[in-house]
């Protein structure tokens, strides 16, 4: 790689998801430095290009109700588990990362939107959240896709940033005399080595996907689950390999409802069915009945679907149903006419469906209208409309079969409230960084605990990534 025009300093990201894409914005603000994305797939994206359900943010102008929307970060501790309730410093340490969470969410919302041109209008409840702040656009695109490609496509117009596809990092490089400082990369493209100086930040996602690596080394138990994810391997070990400390390696978090594609039911890689279409009003059905509050968080839904008879195929799956009614098909309509696109949702009207199905309808009506109370404690019902009645039997409902997947794992490695990577633990009495070397998104851990909520992988890949990419400018500036 040439050296950076003009005498400018390059600052290097390792991997094109919304963090890397975040990073390379925010390291682009400084007039004096180049970027530099390396990209091992095809094309740019990552697993944040497949994001379904929207990016969480509080107080924002998009709230109906912004002003009272205080309950992020407690919602974001309670769903963290017991991870976040350990002594000092570890749960400190945690909570200071998770407040830079939720404190910048709004701003990263509202960059997304003014400056990236993102719609981020339509805001819905995902959950284990008490109340809406999960955004997405009001288009057809899904937000993870809008908000990728219109961001590619700003860094695109500016000729300081360089992206190279089909890039696999082999190595980080040292100083010779300093062998604890990052300064640079190695990497293959097109079968040979190349190498590139300058600050480091490292997006490379999490390893859910890595059911035969790193999946069945810290959870065996999930690795014969289906994915969301790609059979990509992880890329913690060049990062542990320079110094790196892990946490909460263990702790993968299990999606309940990945779509079981009726043409290809065996298939270990799962489209998501986005959470959102619970939080617009959505149902889960085992066997006609529902069994679950369906804006439980996402370890509670998995766990209780994963409690229930499997089914009797080859795969390790279950035969659940999820079931929106007219009004929850129109507030997802964009998703559910890409879902229906793609075979995974059928519309049906209420009278084709079994009796069991119809009779779980008429009660879940009851509640939704706020007749009687939610035998599973369901309290927020999205849009729904059916009233329960005959006069349901010729109104169209939208079914799907969906079962656990594996989605995202919470561990990675550890980093400090300024994106750098640490040779320290959560619980270690000083912190000690790896000079050149930062990570945001999916690679690094200790934010989400036990559990994730839904809406906080974008926002956490906006947040930490805009964190590393100004911190490694400052760096690569000061050279």
């Amino acid at each position: 790689m040439a050296p950076s025009a003009q005498g400018r300093q390059t600052v290097i990201v390792i991997g094109s998801g919304l963090a890397g894409l975040s990073a390379a914005s925010a390291a682009l603000r400084s007039s004096i430095t180049d970027v530099v994305l390396l990209e091992r797939a095809a094309k740019p994206g990552g697993n944040s290009i497949k994001a379904s359900s929207g990016i969480n943010g509080a107080p924002t102008r998009f709230q109906q109700q912004s002003s009272r929307d205080l309950a992020f970060f407690s919602d974001t501790v309670r769903s963290a588990g017991g991870r976040i309730s350990q002594g000092e410093p570890n749960s400190a340490r945690r909570k200071r990362l998770i407040s830079l969470l939720t404190e910048r969410s709004a701003a990263a919302v509202h960059f997304l939107a003014d400056d990236i041109g993102v719609d981020l209008t339509v805001v819905a409840q995902l959950g284990g959240h008490t109340v809406p702040r999960t955004h997405r656009g009001a288009g057809k695109t899904p937000p993870g896709a809008d908000i990728v490609s219109k961001l590619v496509a700003v860094l695109q117009k500016n000729n300081r940033f360089h992206l190279k596809t089909g890039c696999e990092v082999t190595k980080l490089l040292t100083r010779t005399s300093d062998t604890t400082t990052v300064v640079g990369v190695e990497y293959r493209f097109d079968n040979q080595l190349f190498s590139i100086a300058g600050p480091v930040v490292f997006a490379t996602g999490g390893f859910a996907g890595d059911g035969d690596g790193m999946l069945a080394r810290y959870r065996p138990d999930l690795a014969s689950l289906p994915s969301t994810n790609e059979p990509r391997p992880g890329m913690h070990g060049l990062l542990t390999s320079a110094g790196a400390q892990v946490v909460d390696m263990d702790s993968v978090q299990v999606h309940p409802t990945g779509f079981v594609d009726p043409l290809a039911p065996n298939s270990h890689v799962k489209f998501l069915a986005a959470e959102m279409l619970r939080g617009e009003g959505g149902i889960l059905l085992y066997k006609g009945k529902r069994f679950v509050n369906e804006l439980g968080t996402r370890e509670h839904v998995s766990s209780t679907i994963m409690g229930l008879e499997p089914s009797s195929g080859p795969s390790r799956q279950w035969d659940v149903q999820v079931l929106l009614d007219p009004g929850a098909c129109v507030a997802a309509a964009s998703h559910v006419a890409f879902y229906i696109w793609k075979g995974l949702l059928s519309r049906m009207k209420v009278s084709e469906l079994d009796e069991a199905t119809r009779e779980t309808i008429r009660e879940y009506s009851q509640a939704a209208a706020g007749k009687t109370s939610d035998v599973f404690g369901r309290v927020a019902f999205g849009h729904w409309v059916l009233a329960g009645g005959t006069e349901d039997n010729d109104k169209e409902v939208c079914v799907g079969w969906v079962t656990p997947v594996t989605h995202f794992t919470m561990g990675g490695v550890v980093i400090n409230d300024k994106s750098e990577v640490m040779t320290s633990t959560l619980d270690a009495n000083e912190e000690t960084a790896i000079p050149g070397l930062w990570a945001a998104g999916e690679v690094t851990g200790g934010i989400h605990g036990d559990n994730r909520l839904g809406g906080s992988s974008l926002l956490e890949c906006v947040v930490f990534g805009c964190i590393a990419g100004e911190q490694a400018s400052a760096k690569a500036v000061v050279r």
